[in-house]
Order: structure tokens, then sequence, then C-alpha cells
């Protein structure tokens, strides 16, 4: 890797404040650098999720600790104008509720003691292209689910020798198989979200008969906890609810499973606030590295600039731990300065 153009370019996408560029950069560098060398940098090779550890783990191994969690979840950027490959495709949006254009970054965040570092990244690929029987229009699929990729991805993770306490997901990656991987072949515990139509055995003596409640008819009350058995898991989980209020005045309903039966429900609810600090480094990702700000055409350069973005929040994360201050503040004191400059610089023009 040529860590040279690698520092470069990162500093540059948390520098810019419009789109990312290769002529942009050397626009900024005065020439000192040529557009071609950074279109080299993002075209001679593909920097995978093993490069992201290597450029992250002096951090992690200085502030790594058994109480750490691992956070599971993707996010998809909107791209509606660049052609489509089988990364820059179709892809589900939970958030909106409907299928855009563009890439689906999967990510495992480690976070501890309020320190988010990015360890691992897949982005989803859909090769596979087919005839929708039903609508006959062009679709892509992949080979491998995300459910598979979290597991290679927690793998990678566990051979890393990365410490942590619980790994935390939502609904999307809540599957028996995740479930099993994480406490079976890990021996470690997680705390997830539930469908509220989720089945559970209250003994598991039911379960072995399969007589099965659906979790939203169990008889809750404010500060209830069950120790239940889902279907198709072999082992027990505490299973709580949280009642709260949406921005909208509208009441939702949380429900967790934790795979260990010794924690309370005020230490599961307060496991899982964890999971939080993933959607914050999503919205820095898209808001103060560019991630979805470069006119790269190509997978690979696709692949490259995405990865540099997910480098650049990572430096980002050290800023904060040095100065304080959180991404969105440290991106703001950088804007500020930059506003002062043209304005100094237009003082100057004025003067002539």
């Amino acid at each position: 890797m040529d860590k040279t153009h690698l520092e470069l370019y990162t500093d540059y996408l948390l520098s810019t404040f419009g789109y990312a560029t290769a002529t942009g950069l050397e626009r900024m560098m005065d020439g000192e650098i040529s557009h071609d060398q950074i279109t080299r940098f993002l075209s001679k090779e593909s920097y995978t999720s093993q490069d992201l550890w290597l450029r992250v783990k002096p951090t992690v191994r200085e502030v790594e600790s058994e109480e750490g969690v691992l956070i599971f979840d993707d996010t998809v950027q909107e791209k509606p104008y660049t052609d489509e490959n089988e990364i820059m495709c179709w892809h589900y949006d939970h958030s909106k509720g409907r299928s855009v254009q563009g890439f689906n970054l999967f990510n495992c965040l480690y976070y501890v003691e309020g320190i988010s570092i990015p360890v691992a990244f897949e982005l989803i690929s859909k090769p596979v292209q087919y005839s929708d029987l039903k609508t006959r229009r062009r679709k892509r699929k992949s080979l491998v689910t995300k459910n598979e990729l979290m597991r290679q991805m927690m793998a990678v993770c566990v051979g890393n020798q990365l410490k942590f306490r619980f790994v935390l997901f939502d609904i999307w990656f809540s599957s028996v198989e995740n479930m099993r991987y994480i406490k079976e072949t890990h021996e470690k515990d997680y705390v997830c979200a539930l469908k509220r139509n989720r089945l559970v055995a209250l003994s598991k003596e039911d379960q072995a008969a399969k007589r099965f409640t659906r979790i939203d008819e169990l008889p809750w009350s404010e500060e209830t906890t069950f120790t239940v058995w889902l279907k198709n898991v072999p082992f027990p989980v505490t299973l709580v609810r949280q009642v709260f209020e949406n921005k909208d005045g509208s009441t939702g309903i949380l429900y967790l499973a934790c795979s260990d039966t010794t924690v309370e429900r005020d230490a599961i609810l307060t496991v899982y606030k964890k999971r939080w600090p993933i959607e914050i480094f999503h919205k820095s990702l898209k808001q103060n590295a560019a991630l979805g700000k470069a006119p790269v055409r190509r997978v690979m350069t696709q692949n490259n600039h995405i990865f540099a973005a997910l480098y650049a929040v990572f430096k980002l994360e050290c800023l904060k731990i040095k100065h304080h201050f959180n991404h969105f503040a440290l991106r703001s004191k950088i804007y500020i300065k930059a506003l002062r400059n043209a304005y100094d610089e237009l003082q100057l023009l004025k003067a002539a």
C-alpha cells in the first residue's frame, strides 16, 4: 500500500466540503501532486478489510478491554446517477423502506469507553444477474448473505484476538445461525433486537413439545423479564421489553434478547445502548468523509474510495481522542478556518 498517498487522500476527504476528485486534490496541493498519481493510487490494487485492520490495530491494542463490544450493521449510500455494476446497484434501504441505487456497506465497529473504531468491513456485491419471473425485470443477487458475512467477519475479529464482552446487532441480523455461531462456536454473548412475532418457549419442556408463543403475546408488565428458549435455539436467553416514545409522539416497543441469563434487565438495556455509536459512525462517514461524494465509476476505485473514507473516519476518531471534540465539532472547526481563509483572500483581492 502507498501509505503516503493514503494519508494525503484521506486528509483531503476530511478537508473537502464538496466533491472529492483527483483534480480537486491536485489544485489543493498547488500541483505538487498530479491527479494521475491519485487516480493510479485508487486503481492499483484493491484494499480490503485486512488492510483496514493493519491500519487501526495499534490504536485498538492501546484501548481494547474485556468490556468492549462488537457492533454489526450496514448502511446504504444512494448514488442514483452512477453507472450500475456489481456493487453499485439496487439495495434495500431500511431507513427509507424501499430499494435505492447505490452501494451497501457492512461494518463491524469496535466500541469501548466512548471510542469507536472500524475493525472490519465488506461491500455487498451482487455479481449474479437474473430475470424476476413476476416483474420481468433484470435484478442482481449476492453469492453470500449478510448474515454469512457477519459470521465471517466475527471469525476474523476473534482470529485477531480482539477483546470484547458482547456482540450487538439489530433485528436484521438476529438469525438463529448467528446466535448459535456466537454462543456455541466462539463462546461469546450477544444482545440483539427481535421482531415482535418471534416465537419462544417458556421452558425447555415447552420447546421440546413445540409449544411456542409470540413474544408480543407474553404477559408483559413494566419491569418484566423472561427466561425463554427461542425457536430452534438450543440455549436459553433473557428477554426484556423497552417501551419508548418516538419523536412524532407515537409509542415504540423494543424487544431484546441477551444470551447471558445472569445479566439483569437494566444492564441489558445499558449494553444495547452501546449499539448507537455505529449509527453515529455511519452518519460521520457520509457527512465528514465524503463517502458518497467521489465520482469514481470502476469497482476497484469505488472500493478503494470507500476504504479511504473508513480510514478517514478512524483518523477523525483519533483526533477526537486527542482534542476531546466529536467528529462534527472537529469538522466545524476546519470549516470555520476555511471560511476565514476565504474571507482573507477576498480582502486581498479587493485591495489589489
